[in-house]
C-alpha cells in the first residue's frame, strides 16, 4: 500500500543512464536540482571503429559503473541512506548496455531497500527541460538524437502523444552519417555544426517536407543528395567543397525541424515548445529556432549543453514524475531495448 506519510513532491533520485555508449549517474533533487552528475565518456573507444560497437560499449560500462556510482553519491554530499529512490533507463537503447544499469540499478535498490524507478530514456530528454525552469502545458517537445527524431505533445505532465516521428534516419544519425561521407571523424555531428556556420558558401540541397499535413520527418533522401554531391565531385576531378556542402546539409535540416516544430506548436495551441536530445546541443539549430519562436512568440526551453546529450540527470528529472504517482518497478523489471513511450507512461507501476 502507498505511504500516506511520505512527501511526494520532494525526493531524491540517484539515477543511472547506460543506454548507449556513455556511462553516467546523477543525484537530483525534487526533480529539477542537479547535486552532482558524473559521466564516463566512450567517444575516444568508438572513434576507432567509426561509430558505436555494441559489445564494446558493455564492457565499458561494466568497468566503470561502480566507480561512477561512488563518485556521484560524493559529489552530491549525501550518504546512500539518504536517498528516495533509484532510477534507472530501462529503454530504449542498446540491450547490452541497458542491462548493464538495470542490473547495477537493482542491486543497489535491493541493498539498500530503496524503490527502484524504470524510467524511458525520452521522457528523461524532455525533462531535462525541468533544469531550466518550469514547464507550462499543453507544449510540445522536439526529440531529436542519434536514434530519434520526434515531434511530442504533452496535454499534461507525464502524458506523452507521439504526433510526428522519422520515417528513415534520425537526425542525428543523418549527421553521423554526412560527416562520414565528408571526411569528419566521430562523432561528425559538432563537426558538420561548426563547418556549416564558418561556411561562406551553400550547396543547396532538397527540403523533405512529405505530406502537406504530416509532422513526420525524413533524412534519408537528403543523405543521398549530399553523397551524390560529393561522388559527382570526385568524378569530375573537382575539390569537394566540404564546408559549402555541411552548411547546405544543415539548413535543409533546421529549416524542415523548425517550421514543423512551429506548426505543431500552432495546431496544437501548446504554451511552451521544448527542445531535447543530442542534437539539441546543435548552435545551427539552437539559433535558428530560438529566432523562429522568438517572431512567433512563443516559448522556447532548451536544456544547457551539458544536459543535452545522455545523461543520469534528465533519467532523474523524469523519474522523479513517478516517485510524485507513488508508482514504481519490481525488481523483476527487464531492459526493453524498444521501449515505448506512450506506454511508459501509461504503464501501471507497482505501488509502494
Amino acid at each position: 500500500m502507498k505511504d500516506e506519510k511520505i512527501d511526494r513532491q520532494h525526493s531524491c533520485i540517484l539515477a543511472i543512464e547506460t543506454s548507449c555508449d556513455e556511462t553516467s549517474v546523477a543525484v537530483v533533487k525534487d526533480g529539477c536540482e542537479v547535486l552532482s552528475s558524473v559521466i564516463a565518456s566512450q567517444i575516444e573507444t568508438h572513434k576507432a571503429f567509426g561509430g558505436v560497437v555494441p559489445e564494446v560499449a558493455s564492457r565499458k560500462h561494466v568497468e566503470s559503473i561502480t566507480l561512477i556510482i561512488e563518485q556521484a553519491v560524493a559529489e552530491a554530499g549525501i550518504e546512500m541512506k539518504d536517498l528516495s529512490a533509484i532510477a534507472v533507463t530501462q529503454g530504449p537503447g542498446l540491450v547490452g548496455a541497458l542491462l548493464v544499469g538495470v542490473m547495477a540499478a537493482k542491486s543497489l535498490a535491493f541493498a539498500l531497500g530503496k524503490p527502484l524507478i524504470g524510467t524511458h530514456h525520452i521522457a528523461g530528454h524532455i525533462y531535462a527541460n525541468r533544469f531550466v525552469g518550469d514547464i507550462a502545458y499543453p507544449c510540445m517537445a522536439l526529440v531529436v538524437s542519434g536514434g530519434h527524431t520526434e515531434l511530442v505533445y504533452m496535454k499534461e505532465e507525464g502524458c506523452f502523444e507521439l504526433i510526428g516521428r522519422t520515417r528513415d534516419d534520425a537526425v542525428g544519425e543523418a549527421y553521423d552519417k554526412v560527416a562520414r561521407a565528408l571526411g569528419f571523424p566521430y562523432p561528425g555531428g559538432p563537426h558538420v555544426d561548426r563547418m556549416a556556420l564558418e561556411a561562406e558558401e551553400v550547396v543547396e540541397l532538397p527540403r523533405v517536407w512529405l505530406e502537406p499535413d504530416s509532422y513526420d520527418f525524413s533524412f534519408s533522401g537528403l543523405k543521398s543528395a549530399v553523397l551524390n554531391v560529393v561522388n559527382q565531385s570526385k568524378m569530375r576531378g573537382e575539390e569537394v567543397k566540404t564546408e559549402a556542402i555541411a552548411r547546405g546539409f544543415q539548413e535543409s535540416v533546421v529549416e524542415v525541424l523548425v517550421e514543423k516544430a512551429v506548426r505543431a506548436v500552432r495546431a496544437y495551441d501548446a504554451k511552451q515548445l521544448l527542445l531535447c536530445g543530442g542534437v539539441a546541443a546543435n548552435r545551427g539549430l539552437r539559433k535558428a529556432l530560438a529566432d523562429r519562436c522568438e517572431q512567433e512568440g512563443i516559448k522556447l526551453t532548451i536544456p544547457p549543453f551539458q544536459y543535452c546529450t545522455d545523461n543520469g540527470a534528465m533519467i532523474a528529472a523524469a523519474a522523479h514524475l513517478k516517485w510524485k504517482q507513488g508508482g514504481f518497478t519490481p525488481l523483476d523489471m527487464k531492459a526493453d531495448p524498444q521501449m515505448s513511450l506512450e506506454l511508459w507512461a501509461e504503464k501501471d507501476a507497482e505501488i509502494s
